[in-house]
C-alpha cells in the first residue's frame, strides 16, 4: 500500500491463498501431486527457488524453516538428513525430492510432504514477512470506521492476523511499574471467531475448507 502511495481507504480485502492455477501447473513446483522443477516462486523474477534453499541453506536455517513454517514433527532430523545427503539429483524435481524424503516421513506421507512443501514455499516467497508488512500498514491507511478483511489458509497466517487485530501491533511492551502505557489499539475485532466455509460452499470449492476470514474495524481514537 505504501508502495503505491495510496490515500486512506474505507476497506481492505486480502486473500492470502496461493492461486489454484499455480497449484495445478506442475512446472511451478508448488504441488506434491505433479512432477516438475523444485521452483515454488510466485514472482519468477526472484532468484530464490526451493531447490536453491535445499542446496545451500545451513542445517540450522533448514531446521528453522521446517519447524516454524511447516510445523514438521521431526524438523531437526529432517534438516540434518538433507544437509548430510543432499545432491543435485535428489533436489532437481518434485518427485526426486519426495523419493529422497521417504526415509524421513512420519505418519501420513501426503500430509508430511504438504507440511515440508508449505515450509519451503513460505521461505521462498517470504510470505510471513509480506503479511506482517501488510498488517502493520492497516491502521495507517484505513479511515475511521473502515474495515480490513483477511482470508488465511493455514494456522501460521491465521495466528498472525488474530494477534495483530487483537493487539494492534506485533511488538509487545512489558509492563513497567513506573510508566503508564499510552498505546491504544486502533483496531476493533469484528469476528470473535473466524468465518469459515459452509457445507454449500465446500461442495462447490473443496479448497475453501481451510480458509478462515477475520475482520477488524479502525476505531476513531
Amino acid at each position: 500500500m505504501r508502495l503505491n502511495n495510496l490515500p486512506a481507504v474505507d476497506g481492505i480485502l486480502a486473500d492470502l491463498g496461493v492461486s489454484s492455477h499455480q497449484f495445478d501447473v506442475g512446472e511451478r513446483g508448488f504441488s506434491i501431486r505433479f512432477d516438475g522443477p523444485l521452483d515454488m516462486r510466485m514472482d519468477q523474477r526472484s532468484t530464490t527457488t526451493a531447490k536453491l534453499v535445499l542446496e545451500s541453506y545451513s542445517e540450522q536455517e533448514l531446521l528453522r524453516i521446517f519447524s516454524q513454517y511447516g510445523e514438521v514433527s521431526n524438523s531437526k532430523t529432517l534438516a540434518k538428513y538433507i544437509v548430510t545427503n543432499r545432491t543435485a539429483g535428489h533436489l532437481k524435481t518434485v518427485q526426486a525430492f519426495k523419493d529422497f524424503l521417504h526415509p524421513m516421513v512420519k505418519g501420513n506421507p501426503n500430509k508430511y510432504f504438504a507440511q515440508v512443501f508449505q515450509a519451503l514455499r513460505i521461505q521462498v516467497n517470504e510470505e510471513l514477512v509480506a503479511l506482517q508488512d501488510l498488517l502493520e500498514q492497516i491502521p495507517e491507511v484505513l479511515t475511521a470506521g473502515g474495515r480490513a478483511a483477511i482470508i488465511t489458509f493455514h494456522s501460521l497466517e491465521d495466528r498472525m492476523v488474530k494477534n495483530f487485530f487483537k493487539n494492534g501491533r506485533f511488538d509487545q511492551q512489558e509492563d513497567h511499574p513506573f510508566l503508564n502505557s499510552t498505546f491504544k489499539n486502533p483496531l476493533k475485532v469484528i469476528t470473535r471467531k473466524p468465518i469459515t466455509a459452509q457445507a454449500e460452499e465446500l461442495k462447490e470449492n473443496n479448497r475453501s475448507r481451510s480458509a478462515k476470514l477475520r475482520v477488524a474495524e479502525k476505531t476513531d481514537l
